[in-house]
């Protein structure tokens, strides 16, 4: 992969088919996430080699991950060693993460380890509400233990999510989960463990300046959200505090690049600034 070659690197795409055509979520919470952010159905599940395609052709870079929640929804993963290996046919331009069910103990720490040994994965994502667990749950500190080993970056998902929304009982996924302030203690008891908090952190954006400006090695990244409806103190951090640690995520495909892109020109961002949150923090973060 070619950094100076690319327009922007995106920290957050997902896969939400696989190769076979399993989906990442039960048939109902696709449903739902599908109507909240007004995505047909026939463009929601591209496979890896379209993703790579979709990228390639606007010389982005992408970080692919899904989300194994099989504990808390019953409903199996898509398997995180299939994305890795499709993810190596197309290397330049798609970043493979693994995911893994925290709740599966040292069953998840030996399959980190695994996979690691196997396959070029740069971190793991975590979905702590449609997980279903609290980041500073000291059940997932070996899971977090052997990411600062590896030197793998763990990325969480914060804030309101789009999975569940409006469905009966919000799909019975439960928010408090999700308030990046978990990450505080996470950040503090693993002090070289890169970290991602995803999306702004609505209700909770203050808490997530907080932790990313205090602990050195917590990011932000900005998907799941048009630009154009940021919080003015994320943008205001962005553009000072948090320059070099603010990272360009779409959430694809739920929310596209081309749509991001678009709102983020019209955003307040100095010059100088706009090249880091767009490529140069991830290029330095994910070691390119």
């Amino acid at each position: 992969m070619n950094v100076d070659d690319l327009v922007a690197i995106d920290v957050h795409a997902h896969v939400e088919i696989s190769a076979d055509s399993h989906p990442s979520l039960p048939a109902h919470l696709m449903a739902g996430s599908a109507a909240y952010f007004n995505v047909a159905d026939d463009g929601r599940t591209p496979g890896v080699p379209e993703i790579a395609a979709y990228y390639r052709e606007r010389r982005m870079a992408a970080v692919v991950f899904t989300v194994d929640a099989e504990t808390a929804t019953g409903h199996p993963p898509i398997s995180s060693e299939e994305i890795a290996e499709s993810c190596a046919e197309h290397a330049d331009v798609l970043i493979p993460f693994a995911t893994v069910d925290p709740w599966r103990g040292q069953a998840a720490v030996r399959f980190i380890r695994g996979l690691a040994g196997r396959y070029s994965i740069r971190g793991v994502k975590f979905h702590p509400s449609l997980q279903a667990f609290h980041p500073n749950d000291p059940m997932a500190y070996p899971l977090y233990d052997t990411l600062q080993e590896l030197g793998l970056i763990a990325l969480f998902h914060s804030g309101q999510t789009g999975i569940g929304a409006r469905l009966p009982g919000g799909g019975k996924i439960r928010l408090k989960y999700a308030n990046p302030l978990a990450l505080d203690d996470v950040a503090a008891d693993f002090p070289d463990l890169k970290i991602v908090i995803a999306h702004p952190s609505f209700p909770w954006q203050d808490e997530a300046l907080a932790i990313a400006t205090h602990k050195p090695l917590v990011h932000i990244d900005l998907s799941g959200w048009s630009p154009k409806y940021f919080p003015p103190q994320l943008v205001r951090y962005a553009n000072t505090l948090l320059k070099d640690k603010v990272l360009f995520g779409s959430d694809f495909p739920l929310i596209t690049p081309d749509r991001w892109l678009t709102d983020f020109d019209t955003l307040d961002i100095k010059p100088e600034v706009r090249p880091l949150i767009l490529k140069h923090n991830a290029a330095r973060l994910l070691n390119l």
